[in-house]
């Protein structure tokens, strides 16, 4: 399919190379399953996270320590490309690196970013965020975790829920409370009193391991806390860095409803003739590009700002409600003009547009998003 706009053409020649990479990656190893995967909700982490790794798309925005330490455009590029795949793949890879691996290379000590980041990076160790609990959610703040000193040690009590990647980490960043405001530790998940079940009977990002994080008496040693950072700061920033991912994930999976549409609205004959040569399909064809076109200049400008080192965190949640809001509108017209063949996973169209409305939610709901724009707006908090 014609890029209209000729967004691409924007990209310098390692962003291309990158986004022609992890292009054939999803075609070659991902495509050809993840129907299968899907209906079968499984996601094969331990097979893919060495090859991920290879690829540099592990903790790739990040320097040193084995990461490919690329621009923030190479990486939402490659994101684009991973949830043309699925939202599941991307969501590994954007866990990986944005929600785990970043906060061990911005708050953590010599130690445990030499111990982590080199394999995480690798793909030998897989990485999960523990933030989210059974009852708090889009309140952070209210969390129960609860991390107490005893002695030198950390003891560690509480719950999170709707945890990528949990049953299959090796290591939890984990965000709890503590005597001295909301504090972060890297939990090895071998650590005794930890566990991990995997969340079942998913209609949404079935392609995805998603799990409960359970800690009875977790005890830790003093260096399993972050020493960078105490309060939200710490968590919110991550989730930053991942919602960037998402602004340009979406797209990826728009513009794959979008040419799965387009390919059948040439092929099935009614009434004698293609639908796409009807005015009300082509109606339709011609919006969902017109919204997968304007999400990706949104992608394109916050990156151009992450780069100089501009971007806002109200400039993300932009981003991120518009963008997703716009890929499930994009995948559900998908779904209308394929008809009863959209909703089979022959196509990739019911597989993306379940997946999105996950996405719509996840990270920030798209309520709280709106919420931070009408702040910056009015000046005004309206879920204080």
């Amino acid at each position: 399919m014609d890029d209209l706009l000729r967004l691409d053409d924007k990209l310098n020649p390692d962003q291309r190379l990158i986004r022609d990479t992890v292009r054939s990656f999803v075609a070659d190893r991902v495509l050809p399953h993840v129907g299968d995967w899907f209906d079968q909700a499984v996601f094969p982490a331990r097979e893919l996270a060495p090859e991920l790794g290879a690829l540099g798309l592990l903790g790739m925005h990040l320097q040193g320590y084995g990461c490919a330490g690329t621009d923030a455009v190479s990486y939402g590029v490659a994101c684009r490309e991973l949830e043309a795949g699925d939202s599941g793949l991307r969501s590994f890879v954007s866990v990986q690196g944005s929600l785990a691996m970043y906060p061990i290379w911005k708050y953590g000590s010599d130690e445990q970013k030499e111990e982590w980041l080199p394999r995480m990076a690798a793909g030998e160790a897989i990485g999960c965020f523990g933030l989210t609990e059974p009852d708090h959610g889009s309140d952070p703040a209210g969390m129960r975790t609860y991390a107490k000193k005893d002695g030198t040690d950390w003891v560690l009590n509480g719950s999170k829920m709707w945890i990528t990647n949990g049953s299959v980490a090796d290591v939890a960043v984990v965000w709890a409370q503590t005597d001295d405001g909301i504090r972060g530790f890297v939990v090895p998940t071998s650590t005794p009193g930890f566990s991990a079940p995997e969340i079942h009977k998913k209609m949404s990002l079935r392609a995805s391991v998603t799990s409960s994080l359970y800690f009875d008496d977790v005890r830790l040693p003093a260096s399993a806390a972050l020493p960078g950072v105490t309060g939200l700061r710490g968590p919110l920033s991550c989730l930053s860095e991942a919602r960037y991912g998402i602004v340009w994930g979406v797209t990826g999976a728009a513009r794959a409803c979008l040419e799965s549409a387009v390919e059948y609205a040439k092929t099935r004959v009614q009434f004698s003739k293609p639908i796409g040569s009807f005015q009300l399909t082509q109606e339709k064809l011609a919006w969902m590009y017109v919204g997968t076109a304007q999400a990706g200049l949104t992608a394109l400008h916050l990156g151009s700002l992450k780069d100089a080192g501009q971007l806002e965190p109200r400039q993300i949640s932009f981003g991120k409600l518009a963008n997703v809001r716009a890929a499930l509108d994009i995948a559900r017209q998908a779904r209308s003009i394929l008809g009863g063949n959209g909703i089979t996973l022959e196509y990739p169209v019911i597989r993306h547009m379940n997946n999105l409305e996950s996405v719509l939610t996840y990270e920030g709901t798209q309520e709280i998003h709106t919420l931070v724009l009408g702040e910056a707006l009015t000046g005004m908090a309206a879920y204080r």
